[in-house]
């Protein structure tokens, strides 16, 4: 069903996921694929971009050995673009790679992110309505909250003793 993949990354906690979702997505159609950072111009930054020339291809090339390893078939890129420019961009690097699918992360809104956006206006909003390709987008990464504990620990301080538990 999938040749090949088109995987968009950036430097979130949803990168890994998209990736670990695009390895088994790859490896059962036997699919090649290419990553690109789309490295966002900064309002008002005078041509400096969110991450730097270096930083993005490092992301880039760490996700590419990431793939490699796996055994896929990988190449990628990094594009600058604008925020208004990301989805075009994108979707126009899928179509010119010839990819059958596009595959990004999620990142989980929260209440106050909601508010500011109620109609979405994200990127894979924007990915959806420049590409006729399916959007595949991979599960956020699950943030749990710490909980304290009676004694005053929390449950990922593994210097203190749980309290016990009198029955």
């Amino acid at each position: 069903m999938f040749h090949q993949l088109l995987v968009a990354i950036d430097d979130t906690d949803s990168a890994p996921v998209a990736l670990s979702f695009a390895t088994a997505l790859a490896r059962q159609e036997q699919a090649s694929v290419h990553v690109i950072h789309a490295n966002r111009l900064l309002v008002g930054g005078r041509g400096f971009t969110e991450l730097t020339e270096a930083q993005a291809t490092e992301l880039v090339d760490a996700a590419v050995l990431q793939l490699l390893e796996a055994g896929i078939d990988t190449t990628g890129s990094v594009s600058r673009v604008t925020s208004f420019t990301i989805g075009q961009v994108i979707a126009d690097a899928a179509q010119a790679r010839r990819c059958d699918a596009i595959v990004i992360g999620s990142a989980r809104r929260t209440h106050r992110s909601r508010l500011l956006h109620p109609f979405g206006r994200g990127t894979r909003e924007r990915i959806t309505r420049y590409s006729t390709l399916p959007v595949l987008t991979a599960p956020a990464p699950l943030r749990v909250p710490g909980r304290r504990r009676i004694g005053g620990g929390s449950v990922r301080s593994g210097g203190r003793t749980p309290t016990p538990v009198v029955r």
